[in-house]
């Protein structure tokens, strides 16, 4: 192709951006226009349907106004005359009604026709014969176009809806667009749909028309989710992070019964320790929510800038709650849990034994042929639960690991003789190891089948936390005989984050106004029970009039009276998730159901649960693009990470074991891994 040629493909100088509606944009000046013939003349400079564009270089607009100009001139449908293409200019002349009133068929000679220079005229019998033939093949004609162009329509149609799925995809998954013009990428897409191929999307397409028509989907989407905020309230989790160059940067998600959205990102590395401007971020966000529609701000740490703003919030916005993630606290306690000198000793034992096993192929195979090809190691979701479920794991597999270290094949190996191998044995045959490690399991497996059910629940927990952390105290104490010099000081560590970071009246509130745990016959409601309730009402509820109905329908709540004593029934609250159930039977007391509902549709799980990747947050939040780039990754970003979000329901399972072990795991990695000779 000639370098002219190069020059003038109209795609290198706007983007399809609808292709339905035909709409491009310029890449100069960012307008958009109607199809990509209006974008030559806008290019151009010329005049007419389109205004001229006034940041195209020079040499652009120059090039472009002398290709049309020519072109025009050059046309031979501008010339006088009318020359029509060989052996169709008696078919058009030829038929001046397609109703039968044709009287005259006249044939006039053309270049390339078989009829004389001058001019043939029929008898009226010939005339109207051949009209009528000529008639009745232009309708056959007519009604095959009509065939192909419905057919033709029909084939465009399932191209473009695969065209968006192939597109959704690689927004969805994050992945570089150049890959759609790889050779593998394009078989493994045409052998996935047998012998029909698929047009598979150019680049161009990814940035252009595709990605337009995927951010108007998903506003028409979040715009569904926002509109549920007014009744069922909605809570706003921060996710924040340093990244490798050193940046303190946050994105926020706000979550509802309805489904999470990701609403932006900010860099806060200017501010980051000027807690005022740190508030101030965070009211032009519950700003752009809805002050009336924010219930609470959900941290994803205690530390840091959020422990700082964690201090004032609740005192500078008297409307909203500030609480911390309930992975994050728990977390903390099994982190804080592990440093106990028996625990740590504990877990550094362990961590021998699954480098050992994990870190050498013949004696992973050993074990694996003992155990029927399962791993040491259990990965999970959840970091802080890692090193817990790996211990329960070992003592689970102590039969098999005792087994395959006293067997023949084991002595065969090299490792028998050798001193690491030997260490291993004689750990694996100490008793006190086992007996510490169960000890451990104690104090940590209660806390991690809470995150197990949290993660797992398909209803918000907020009305359940407060209950869960208490039957996990509980359980603590019953493994431990009931000895308090065994399991009091895993109480403290509990107790202290409970009091000082996840506990939050929402939750004693919560607690209160759920039907399955409040007309049960063991519901205990304390004095933090009732001062969490009283706060949620003061804060929630500015109105003193809608404060007193709602502590007079309490009484009507608290003693089963009216629809209440309908609803009280087993049958009836193990029917549905507690919001729901004040949807059914709070509807006598509508100031109550309102504030009940809106309380028990939050969650206290907090951003770490989506996993969202945050490079393209990084990658967007990095200066030195021109805005029309920066506007198509603000709209990438914001769909990738939406559509992410509107699919979490179907990724989240309720286990919180991984699929994958991290082979830089160090749990796994070595310091002196084997060598193969």
């Amino acid at each position: 192709m000639a370098a002219d040629d190069d020059f003038f493909n109209i795609h290198d100088h706007g983007i399809s951006v609808d292709r339905k509606k035909g709409r491009v944009q310029c890449n100069y000046c960012g307008k958009n226009m109607s199809g990509f013939s209006r974008l030559k003349s806008h290019l151009a400079g010329i005049r007419g349907d389109v205004t001229p564009c006034e940041r195209v270089p020079e040499n652009v607009k120059e090039s472009w106004r002398n290709k049309l100009l020519e072109k025009k001139e050059g046309n031979p449908s501008k010339k006088e005359g009318n020359v029509y293409p060989p052996a169709i200019s008696c078919k058009r002349n030829g038929c001046s009604n397609l109703n039968g009133g044709v009287k005259q068929f006249k044939c006039e000679a053309t270049r390339g026709s078989d009829c004389d220079s001058g001019s043939y005229t029929g008898t009226a019998s010939e005339q109207e014969e051949g009209a009528e033939q000529h008639i009745s093949l232009l309708k056959r004609r007519i009604d095959s176009q009509t065939s192909f162009n419905f057919e033709k329509k029909k084939k465009d149609s399932l191209s473009w809806q695969a065209q968006k799925c192939i597109g959704r995809f690689f927004y969805e998954m994050g992945i570089d667009f150049s890959v759609a013009n790889s050779p593998s990428f394009q078989d493994m897409i045409n052998a996935s749909r047998g012998k029909e191929k698929c047009e598979i999307p150019s680049c161009q397409d990814l940035k252009g028309w595709i990605l337009h028509e995927e951010v108007m989907e998903m506003q028409e989407y979040v715009k569904r989710i926002r509109h549920s905020w007014e009744s069922t309230g909605c809570s706003i989790l921060l996710d924040g992070w340093t990244d490798e160059n050193g940046r303190n940067l946050v994105s926020f998600i706000v979550d509802c019964p309805q489904g999470p959205i990701y609403l932006r990102s900010s860099d806060i590395s200017a501010f980051v320790s000027n807690v005022d401007a740190l508030q101030l971020l965070l009211d032009g966000v519950i700003e752009e929510v809805g002050v009336n529609n924010v219930v609470q701000i959900v941290a994803c740490s205690t530390s840091g800038w959020m422990g700082d703003v964690g201090k004032q919030f609740m005192e500078r916005r008297r409307t909203v709650f500030w609480t911390v993630s309930v992975f994050d606290c728990i977390a903390l306690m099994l982190e804080k849990i592990g440093t106990i000198d028996f625990a740590r000793e504990i877990l550094e034992k362990a961590k021998t034994i699954t480098k050992f096993i994990h870190g050498h192929a013949t004696v992973l195979k050993l074990f694996r042929d003992f155990t029927g090809k399962r791993n040491l190691i259990k990965p999970s979701k959840l970091r802080s639960a890692m090193p817990f479920l790996t211990l329960e794991n070992i003592v689970a597999e102590k039969k098999n690991l005792k087994a395959m270290f006293a067997s023949f094949e084991w002595n065969r190996t090299k490792w028998a003789s050798r001193t690491e191998g030997k260490r291993i044995v004689n750990l694996v045959e100490d008793r006190s190891f086992w007996s510490t490690a169960r000890m451990v399991l104690k104090a940590t497996i209660p806390l991690v089948r809470v995150l197990c059910l949290i993660n797992g629940a398909d209803k918000p927990q907020v009305g359940y936390i407060y209950e869960t952390m208490d039957q996990a105290k509980e359980t603590i104490k019953e493994e431990f005989k009931n000895k308090k010099t065994q399991y009091w000081p895993i109480w403290e560590i509990i107790d202290e984050i409970w009091d000082n970071h996840l506990h939050s009246p929402l939750h004693a509130a919560g607690y209160y106004l759920n039907p399955s745990l409040f007309y049960s016959s063991d519901f205990y409601s304390d004095p933090e029970v009732s001062f969490g309730l009283l706060c949620c009402i003061v804060r929630m509820v500015q109105d003193r009039h809608t404060q007193d109905l709602i502590s007079f329908q309490l009484d009507e709540y608290r003693h089963a009276k009216g629809a209440f004593s309908r609803g009280s029934a087993v049958d009836q609250i193990n029917k549905y998730s507690p919001a729901e159930w004040w949807s059914h039977y709070g509807v006598q007391y509508p100031e109550l159901q309102r504030f009940a509902i809106r309380i028990l549709s939050q969650t206290c799980e907090g951003a770490s649960k989506y996993s969202l990747k945050r490079s393209l947050s990084e990658k967007l939040l990095t200066n030195g693009r021109n805005p029309i780039e920066q506007k198509r990754l603000s709209d990438l970003t914001y769909v990738h990470y939406n559509l992410q979000l509107q699919n979490s329901g179907r990724a989240l399972k309720g286990d919180i074991v991984d699929d994958e072990i991290d082979p830089l795991d160090e749990w796994i990695v070595d310091e002196s891994p084997e060598i193969v000779t």
